[in-house]
């Protein structure tokens, strides 16, 4: 039992880590999305496409981008950057108190990404994507991971815990 807890307590902290990284990349990306302008916006993706429209001026992704880039409202900037800052926080605070063993960030974590995996199955729902398919069953995957590692903290005697007995 005890290494199962051990490969299970690792799994843990990998996906720990892994949603740190996507809240530090989101913040990075929030704060970008703040500083940086609408036109600039427009010429990064000209000049990230200019190659791929050398090669076929019907790319589907670079055509898309393009598009995407030119009906990108002050307003959607605004929100996305405010959204990302905000989701990224979230994620990095939950993370240093998981990492810390603060027994707070446990339910807390729970709560929030059940809430973040709840809005991505909507989203899903009248949207498909995989990319957001394959996040949302990692988020999955780790709230079940952060719901071992609370009822093993809260419990130290269960079997395979590999915590001590109370005093």
């Amino acid at each position: 039992m005890k290494h199962t807890h051990s490969l299970t307590h690792r799994a843990f902290l990998v996906g720990i880590f892994l949603k740190g990284i996507d809240g530090c990349i989101e913040l990075i990306g929030g704060a970008m999305l703040l500083l940086t302008s609408r036109t600039a916006i427009v010429h990064m993706v000209a000049w990230v496409t200019r190659e791929e429209f050398a090669e076929d001026r019907h790319d589907f992704i670079a055509t898309h981008a393009v598009h995407w880039a030119q009906h990108f409202s002050a307003s959607t900037q605004h929100f996305a950057a405010i959204y990302l800052l905000g989701h990224g926080a979230i994620k990095v605070a939950l993370v240093a108190g998981l990492l810390r063993d603060l027994r707070w960030s446990y339910p807390v974590a729970l709560i929030v990404l059940t809430a973040f995996i709840a809005y991505q199955g909507f989203r899903l729902y009248h949207r498909p994507s995989w990319p957001l398919g394959l996040l949302t069953a990692i988020d999955v995957v780790v709230v079940c991971l952060i719901w071992r590692e609370w009822r093993l903290r809260k419990n130290p005697r269960e079997p395979g815990s590999g915590g001590r007995a109370g005093p």
